[in-house]
């Protein structure tokens, strides 16, 4: 069975965001990788499998090593869906500090 994973499901693990941070600066194995957590290898490994089938990150075999890089596309394409919400609230924020202010404003007497 081929189970098709969700990229915000993937994303709502703060491990993997973790792992994320840690590729975004530079390619790292998978060994790297585990070296930054306190749990099991195989957690890790399973964590970056579910990274690489959301393409959140992809591999390249250098010699026999794998390194994970953090693949921009996806995130991009990540960010540009929630970029109308980013705004959306952005706008509402400032009308609620202009309220705020408004009402803060000292009352001429």
């Amino acid at each position: 069975m081929n189970l098709r994973r969700d990229v915000f499901q993937a994303l709502a693990d703060p491990t993997r965001r973790a792992i994320l941070l840690l590729v975004a600066s530079q390619a790292m194995t998978a060994g790297a990788i585990a070296a930054n957590f306190d749990t099991a290898r195989p957690t890790v490994s399973k964590h970056l499998q579910i990274l690489t089938e959301c393409e959140l990150l992809r591999q390249e075999q250098n010699g026999r090593e794998i390194h994970y890089h953090l693949n921009p596309g996806k995130m991009k394409e990540i960010a540009d869906f929630i970029e109308p919400f980013r705004a959306m609230w952005e706008e509402r924020f400032n009308k609620l500090e202009s309220l705020m202010q408004a009402y803060q404003a000292p009352k001429a007497s």
